[in-house]
């Protein structure tokens, strides 16, 4: 898997601190204070305990330097990179006591978000040769959004929105509310600017040609469509806009929806149902 650039620290800095400061509580690490002298300096190494993709690991190593700036950090492996069990990830050098009390919120990130990226990493590889891109959703653990979604990008996915501000996604409630789906992209017409991207939901045919025929939507979601409504909306639509699948995604149905030449199919359990990655540190 190709390497994804990271963001700036001073971004991920406050999500970090506030996992640090949870994890410390009211006085710190008692357990370090009580078993070793001051001054104790020690060597660290992460390591991975099962194959994985590698993603989180500039959070991990903020974790260790937001705790003592004097410690040495070096990461092995870098985000977005495949690793094999045994494999050395990230070192680190300094105050015993400072590695130990950053060791569980570095691990935490690196093991959920290499999870994700691991995930991720099958779906793309089972759709490796079509034309469809799997893509994650706004179904992320609150507070941690930005980083899942660079987990998504560290598998080889592709990301969807970040928030409700990046795009116009126009859903069944916002229909229902709007009073139908001519009155809802007429609306968003007259009051959505040329740079704003629009995304309509649809859950069957009889949807579709109202779309077509009133326009303005330039991608189109076949919202827990059949295969087979799926292949004949998507020859309707005939490049007319994009198109992405949504619902009831799973690894094993991901050849038949991409079967039908969709260009996107959307999967909140990339973020939502990936399990953690066991890694370890090491003295």
């Amino acid at each position: 898997m190709s390497n994804v650039a990271n963001v700036p620290d001073i971004i991920l800095e406050p999500m970090v601190r506030n996992a640090i400061v949870e994890d410390l509580g009211a006085a710190g690490d008692v357990t370090t204070r009580s078993v070793l002298p001051e001054g104790t300096r020690y060597k660290a190494q992460m390591r991975a305990r099962q194959d994985a993709v590698v993603s989180g690991m500039q959070v991990a190593s903020l974790a260790f330097r937001l705790i003592d700036p004097d410690l040495i950090v070096e990461t092995v492996v870098a985000d977005g990179t495949a690793c094999k069990t045994g494999d050395t990830l990230m070192r680190i050098e300094g105050s015993a006591a400072s590695i130990l009390a950053a060791e569980r919120v570095a691990l935490n990130f690196a093991g959920r978000l290499s999870g994700t990226a691991t995930l991720t990493a099958s779906y793309v590889q089972e759709l490796a040769g079509t034309k469809t891109r799997i893509t994650c959703t706004r179904k992320t653990t609150p507070g941690l959004k930005l980083v899942e979604k660079l987990a998504i990008l560290h598998g080889g996915g592709h990301n969807h929105r970040f928030s409700l501000s990046d795009a116009i996604l126009i859903k069944d409630n916002h229909i229902a509310a709007a009073g139908g789906i001519k009155q809802v992209l007429e609306a968003v017409q007259r009051n959505v600017g040329h740079m704003v991207v629009v995304e309509i939901e649809i859950d069957g045919l009889h949807q579709l040609d109202e779309v077509l025929q009133t326009g303005g939507a330039d991608v189109i979601m076949f919202d827990n469509m059949s295969t087979e409504d799926m292949a004949e909306a998507v020859k309707r639509i005939d490049g007319r806009a994009k198109t992405e699948a949504s619902g009831n995604v799973t690894l094993g149905r991901l050849r038949e929806i991409a079967s039908v030449n969709v260009d996107y199919i959307s999967s909140g359990a990339l973020t939502h149902s990936a399990g953690t990655v066991d890694f370890g540190l090491d003295f």
